[in-house]
């Protein structure tokens, strides 16, 4: 299971950018936050730890009654998508309800991550292109119209039946799928960006997540801002001198 934290996203696209050695690397936008946390999962309470994230705006007449209250509860605006990041348990005080996450907060340069999202939906296809499938070898000895043709499914006295689980058209696509480890190249934390190399799940403007990749080393969150230290010594004024 993957315990790295992460944040949610929308794919603006692709482009590509040149390193300062000159070098050309094609990458995707992915526009990730800024994200709200609307909850908090503890094991004492519900036997895991994990964060929800809230990304986007929803219009008011499009949440129901249960869903309000509890983003009432939390002090959020509805979001348009909400999705739990099981994470560590030590990281869980790090985040409070109510708490905006941008890139910065979550992702640096080099680092590797696993995007996941809803791949295309191509509808019903053959199984050359869902399988991909040779096709026949050839079209002599009398053969006609089995170019694209799955060719056998079946046995005739043993088992008797074609077996659950063989390979033939239908449904393409519009599943999950996740790319696994894809290297940020730049964070644009201005902007909320991040410029992941190669390609990523699903349309432009396509809702993804995005973690710390599963098979890589765990890379620590970025240190937050330093705040001004309230314990430091007050600079006293000078003291008034009565004249004469």
């Amino acid at each position: 299971m993957n315990t790295n934290p992460g944040l949610i996203g929308t794919k603006l696209g692709n482009t590509q950018i040149f390193l300062d050695d000159g070098e050309v690397r094609r990458v995707t936008a992915i526009k990730a936050g800024p994200c709200v946390v609307v909850g908090k999962r503890t094991p004492e309470k519900d036997g895991y730890a994990a964060l929800q994230l809230g990304f986007g705006d929803r219009r008011e007449k499009l949440v129901n009654k249960p869903e309000a209250g509890n983003f009432k509860k939390a002090g959020v605006e509805a979001p348009r998508v909400v999705r739990e990041f099981r994470v560590d348990e030590s990281l869980l005080e790090r985040f409070e309800v109510g708490q905006s996450l941008g890139v910065a907060d979550i992702f640096q340069d080099g680092q590797f991550v696993d995007v996941s999202g809803t791949s295309k939906g191509r509808g019903f296809t053959g199984v050359m292109k869902r399988h991909n499938f040779a096709g026949a070898g050839t079209v002599g000895h009398g053969t006609h119209e089995y170019k694209r043709h799955g060719g056998s499914i079946g046995m005739n006295m043993t088992p008797g039946r074609t077996l659950r689980g063989q390979k033939m058209a239908g449904q393409h696509g519009n599943k999950k799928a996740t790319i696994l480890n894809l290297q940020i190249v730049r964070v644009l934390s201005d902007e909320n960006i991040v410029l992941v190399d190669g390609g990523v799940p699903g349309p432009r403007n396509g809702f993804v997540t995005v973690k710390g990749a599963i098979k890589k080393a765990a890379v620590p969150l970025p240190e937050p801002p330093a705040k001004a230290d309230d314990s430091e010594e007050a600079v006293e004024a000078p003291e008034a001198t009565e004249e004469g």
